[in-house]
């Protein structure tokens, strides 16, 4: 693993809390389209990409029709319903601090990030959107990023997959030993935890 770079953080439920405005789309889309959806099976997949989720619940044919539906809902509500989660601004301040580059890598769709952002209050030294899995480590492994923290467990297998640390937050819809299972390399709370385990770990890196 890299002992130092771009420190990469995932978005949803990691950095920001995106549950409320989530669940709000997808009710107005149930409501739009007579469709009915689980949202307590909706939050079991939290992180994946929009298309992917749409899939579980509308034919082919009707996925970007109804992926396009919640983009419009979530601009809507997604202003009103997001909030940063413990931590999240200071772990961007503190990954600054010591002179790296904050990076976000998200599953979230490019016209739903800059409003959550905004809302949450938080800026980010470079973003890579609608990426998952697989995706996230092509990602991870292209900017060098030596950390990556998230919620999930395909978070954590990207991080290994891209020679990167992962750090596992349990503040999403996975616990804290389903994370370290899938590879975590540290598990932490939250993001709250987070400044004073970078300070400690980029000064034993640095030393």
């Amino acid at each position: 693993m890299r002992a130092a770079g771009p420190v990469g953080f995932d978005l949803d439920l990691t950095l920001i809390d995106s549950r409320p405005a989530i669940m709000a789309a997808w009710s107005a889309v149930a409501a739009e389209t007579g469709t009915p959806i689980d949202l307590a099976e909706v939050d079991t997949r939290m992180g994946i990409k929009l298309e992917d989720e749409a899939a579980y619940w509308f034919p082919a044919g009707q996925v970007e029709a109804a992926s396009q539906a919640y983009r419009r809902h979530y601009a809507r509500l997604g202003p009103q319903l997001t909030t940063a989660l413990p931590g999240a601004r200071e772990s961007i301040a503190a990954v600054r601090r010591a002179g790296e580059r904050a990076v976000i890598v998200t599953a979230k769709h490019p016209v739903s990030v800059g409003p959550s952002l905004a809302a949450a209050g938080l800026t980010a030294d470079e973003v890579y959107t609608h990426v998952h899995g697989p995706e996230k480590a092509a990602v991870l492994a292209r900017i060098g990023a030596a950390v990556y923290a998230g919620d999930t467990p395909a978070d954590m297998a990207a991080a290994a997959a891209a020679g990167a640390l992962g750090v596992g937050v349990p503040t999403g819809s996975f616990t804290a030993a389903a994370l370290a299972q899938a590879g975590a390399g540290v598990v932490l709370g939250s993001l709250a935890c987070f400044p004073g385990w970078f300070a400690s770990y980029h000064a034993s890196i640095s030393g």
